[in-house]
């Protein structure tokens, strides 16, 4: 049996689908705001990305645990 994806990660398959585009894609568009604060990173993909609030809010969450911030 596989083990359930939870958390952020839960969106990423209909994320990777909705915008044509792998997780690894946005991880490296993040880098370019990597010290603004979490809502503000979910406001730069919501403003250059036209991404809906959940999506981002998921990959920037995601993104913060991974590089500790």
């Amino acid at each position: 049996m596989s083990e359930r994806v939870t958390g952020p990660a839960s969106y990423f398959p209909s994320i990777e689908k909705r915008y044509g585009k792998p997780i690894d894609y946005w991880m490296t568009q993040l880098d370019a705001v990597r010290e603004a604060k979490h809502m503000d990173q979910v406001a730069y993909l919501k403003d250059t990305h036209a991404m809906g609030h959940g999506h981002a809010n998921a990959i920037v969450a995601f993104y913060r645990q991974k590089n500790g911030l």
